[in-house]
């Protein structure tokens, strides 16, 4: 069975010139998978834009209606949503194309059409709220795909694994009280958005099913993976998810202009391989990736290259890039051995 690939020549319309989130980064990804010579070997979908009922199953009326009037008046200025994120003349159409992108991804995997999916998608979505647009994202990409799954296809378990830099506040925010979906988010702290706290564990009939690895500036490789060893994994094997989406960011690689972590991209591929002996282990394999942050445009293409070699099942890891020159990493023996303690691991 095949790995999906989905994306959308237009993604590259929405644009803002001298933004962080701009056209030349999904163009840059499409260039890399080209040279690769990945694209030939999947199954090569184009996005469709995501239907409003799904884009409510998130997001609040008011915020929707919002969106339909920007859609439908296509002001010829640029609006901007909030100070961060841009609105141009068909930016809520591309939104829903890359939102539909992730829908389309997971469809894929769970009608049994393809084993796992990448959804090189723009523009991004884990800062999405429910009621406003934040952090460069306009709509729920992920948490949209997480609720179409369980209503079209009886998934009633879900993990959602975010490593991009940030943490994933909007995602977050639409799960923190569902026990039916387990998110854990590594994130640089303190910084953009100033959540997602170690005690931030959910709430209600949610309490736990919330996981936050707030760092400070400087992990790499070997501390991710431990994490990834001593919480990701048990906390998977505790859950047992149906489905796993990851949002995949390469924004915590050491050469991103943004942050200040320093995972090389050999140490992003480990942690992508590793969830996806998790889904081989508790899901049949059914993984799907979408596209987040990221704004070095060669870490992030040869990024999204080896997500693409691991779900095809290639060896292959593209690291033109290597290690930081400061190897050293900050302790974090403590943080896990907290962690361990909070959610019983």
């Amino acid at each position: 069975m095949t790995t999906a690939y989905i994306s959308h020549p237009r993604y590259v319309e929405h644009h803002l010139q001298g933004h962080p989130e701009h056209a030349g980064r999904i163009r840059a990804v499409w260039e890399q998978l080209r040279l690769a010579g990945l694209i030939d070997r999947m199954k090569v979908h184009e996005a469709r834009a995501v239907e409003d009922k799904w884009i409510q199953k998130v997001h609040s009326p008011k915020y929707v209606d919002l969106l339909h009037w920007l859609d439908e008046s296509r002001p010829s200025h640029m609006n901007h949503l909030d100070p961060d994120t841009y609105a141009g003349p068909t930016s809520i159409e591309i939104a829903r194309l890359s939102a539909g992108g992730v829908v389309l991804a997971a469809d894929e995997v769970l009608s049994g059409k393809a084993r796992n999916a990448l959804a090189a998608v723009r523009p991004p979505g884990h800062h999405a709220m429910p009621d406003h647009a934040m952090g460069f994202c306009i709509l729920g990409n992920v948490p949209i795909a997480v609720r179409y799954a369980q209503e079209t296809y009886g998934i009633k378990r879900v993990m959602i694994v975010d490593y991009d830099v940030h943490h994933g506040n909007g995602t977050e925010a639409m799960f923190y009280d569902d026990p039916s979906v387990l998110f854990i988010s590594t994130h640089q702290a303190p910084f953009y958005p100033g959540t997602g706290g170690l005690t931030d564990i959910g709430s209600g009939q949610g309490e736990g099913y919330t996981i936050n690895i707030p760092l400070p500036a400087g992990h790499s490789d070997g501390n991710f993976a431990a994490i990834y060893d001593q919480i990701v994994w048990p906390a998977a094997e505790r859950f047992k998810p149906e489905f796993i989406i990851v949002s995949a960011g390469f924004d915590a690689h050491w050469l991103d202009p943004i942050a200040g972590m320093r995972l090389s991209l050999t140490g992003y591929a480990h942690l992508s391989r590793e969830l996806i002996r998790m889904a081989e282990k508790f899901c049949g394999g059914k993984i799907i990736f979408a596209m987040e942050g990221g704004y070095n445009l060669d870490a992030l293409s040869h990024g999204m290259v080896n997500i693409a070699h691991a779900l095809l099942g290639d060896e292959n890891i593209s690291d033109p890039m290597g290690m930081p020159r400061e190897t050293r990493e900050p302790d974090v023996t403590n943080l896990i051995k907290q962690l361990r303690a909070i959610h019983g691991l």
